[in-house]
């Protein structure tokens, strides 16, 4: 039972509610009485501090109008009756309640009730909620909040299938969600949802959160865009940036390949570099003992060459960097030298005693790596036999050949297991790495990093590892579950494409240096031996086993930048 207070209806002594309790008519009034109370004070958020008792102290909200007792009766069972140095005091032009300490009274007093003026500009003001103060719980243990969102984006973003990519851009419009109504709702200040995630990883939970936590709100008598009446804008200015922010598109790459063509007597052989696409967007391919080009402008195909009569087999091709000039190397061991547009041979390169495998182009010099174990460099403009370079060092077939893209490393992969790094000048290699257990097939420099050096191991070994050519010391290394084939960077941005053979047959997309993978493509039904890559560094062709070429488009286009068109420049006016 409360304690002795005075009647909200005729300020009688007696119980709050029960005075007029027979009285249909005193019930209407006392119902209005309570539905004005109600609406003047719903706003107040203020806990009350009742520091001379050792209980804490509770808010609760009325969310209805309190017609009869049942409400009051509510709270005594839920909460308890207040303590006996407590009292509910009541004010018909204050228009609330709250408990305060005071000594009991027996009659109406305007000394003994607590009562609070509305013309008091400096005094505290008290609301009339009743809820259970708990400073010690973590809620974010009990409830989904933003980190909980924020931490399954995370998860979501290391899974590479497509469904768990839709899953991750449901998860992203959560976040930027929750960070919105933790701005309207709970008065943060979150402009970027990146930022919050990264402020989640470092600091994690802690126990200053707000959330359940109310505050007087605080009297702001300057104008600013943040509280000015005349904005027209329903959200804060923070929730007006992080809606307004931009969104970086999403990239989805195609699982289909765009263009598909028929490779009749494509071998399927580890060790040979049948196909390669020129600067002038032509793609050569040595099927059989004939090297054919198809044209990605027109769409036709001639054949380049033909070593049927010679009994002989094209075993690699490779177009220098300006287009004109493709190297043929065969099964014989030595290398032809074709001019495209004049359809003819204008050199041949001997000093191999077996079939050469790989080709790479500098400038006008011509290294070629055969099985006799030896790479040989040779200026494709002088007749000579004898080569300029022979470099001795692998002890087995050599398999992979790439210059740096400042001409000044070559790197070599052999069926030994071994790669190795030579320069310009020495015959020796200058770096040696024998971390991989299967041949070394797939080399790739990257355009984008000074002397990073990626490389792809054979069936034994299915690791792609990266490579500090500068200082000599590995740096990175991911198992991609299959024999690695290729290797290819993108021409625009950090990332690259390889292609597998034993077990899966699969063309993989990866994010460097996350090494994340962007994308997985399908299709081949044989080992993907071959790739080559667009002049213009989006679309790559893999080949295969199955005598199929297919087209895929994988990078992104390269970002345009437009000229600063001046009117005082002289070239923009027509005299």
């Amino acid at each position: 039972m409360w304690p002795v207070v005075n009647c909200l209806f005729c300020y009688a002594p007696g119980d709050i509610l029960k005075c007029h309790s027979d009285d249909p008519e005193a019930k209407k009034k006392l119902g209005a009485k309570m539905d004005q109370m109600y609406e003047k004070r719903l706003n107040m958020l203020n806990p009350v501090q009742s520091p001379q008792s050792p209980q804490q102290t509770y808010q609760r909200t009325f969310t209805s109008p309190m017609r009869n007792n049942i409400a009051v009766r509510n709270l005594e069972r839920e909460f308890g009756s207040p303590n006996e140095n407590s009292c509910v005091s009541g004010d018909d032009n204050v228009g609330w309640f709250h408990v305060q300490p005071g000594p009991v009274v027996n009659s109406w007093s305007s000394s003994s009730l607590a009562f609070t003026s509305r013309s008091a500009p400096n005094q505290d003001v008290y609301s009339d909620r009743y809820i259970p103060y708990r400073q010690g719980n973590n809620w974010e243990t009990k409830f989904p909040m933003i980190s909980d969102e924020l931490a399954s984006h995370d998860n979501n973003r290391n899974n590479h299938s497509p469904k768990k990519s839709k899953e991750s851009d449901g998860s992203k419009d959560g976040a930027a969600y929750s960070c919105l109504l933790k701005n309207e709702l709970l008065g943060t200040e979150i402009d970027d949802v990146k930022a919050q995630t990264d402020n989640k990883k470092q600091t994690g939970p802690t126990e200053t959160n707000n959330l359940f936590r109310f505050k007087s709100p605080r009297k702001n008598f300057l104008i600013s865009d943040s509280n000015s009446p005349y904005s027209l804008y329903p959200v804060s200015p923070k929730s007006q940036k992080l809606l307004c922010s931009p969104r970086k598109a999403t990239r989805k790459i195609s699982r289909i390949p765009f263009k598909v063509l028929d490779a009749p007597e494509l071998q399927d052989d580890f060790y040979l570099n049948l196909v390669d696409w020129s600067s002038q967007n032509v793609l050569s391919v040595g099927l059989g003992s004939c090297v054919y080009l198809w044209s990605a402008f027109t769409s036709q195909v001639t054949r380049l060459c033909d070593l049927s009569s010679d009994t002989n087999s094209i075993t690699s091709v490779a177009w220098n960097q300006r287009g004109n000039l493709v190297a043929v190397g065969t099964n014989h061991g030595y290398v032809q030298i074709w001019d495209v547009a004049a359809n003819k041979q204008i050199n041949k390169l001997q000093g191999h005693s077996a079939r050469v495998g790989a080709l790479a182009w500098n400038g006008e010099v011509l290294s070629s790596g055969s099985r006799d174990r030896v790479i040989l460099q040779r200026d494709v403009r002088t007749p000579s036999v004898i080569p300029e370079r022979k470099l001795v060092g692998h002890r087995q077939e050599v398999c992979g050949l790439k210059w740096s893209p400042d001409n000044q490393f070559l790197a070599s992969g052999g069926n030994d297991n071994r790669l190795y790094v030579w320069n310009l000048h020495s015959l020796q290699p200058v770096q040696t790495y024998s971390e991989h257990l299967a041949a070394v097939k797939a080399i790739a420099w990257s355009p984008h990093h000074h002397g990073l050096l990626a490389s792809g191991g054979g069936t034994a070994d299915r690791c792609i590892r990266f490579w500090n050519t500068l200082t000599g010391q590995p740096m990175q290394c991911v198992d991609t579950g299959s024999q690695v084939c290729n290797l290819a960077w993108s021409k625009h941005s950090s990332e690259l494409v390889s292609t597998h053979g034993y077990s899966q047959n699969q063309i993989l997309v990866w994010k460097y240096p996350s090494l994340t993978q962007v994308a997985k493509l399908t299709g081949h039904s044989y080992r993907v031996l071959y790739l080559a890559m667009s002049p213009d560094g989006e679309a790559i062709v893999t080949g295969a086993g199955d005598e199929t070429l297919r087209f895929w488009n994988v990078f992104s286009k390269a970002r345009s930048q437009k000229e600063n068109k001046s009117v005082l420049s002289l070239f923009n006016n027509i005299r």
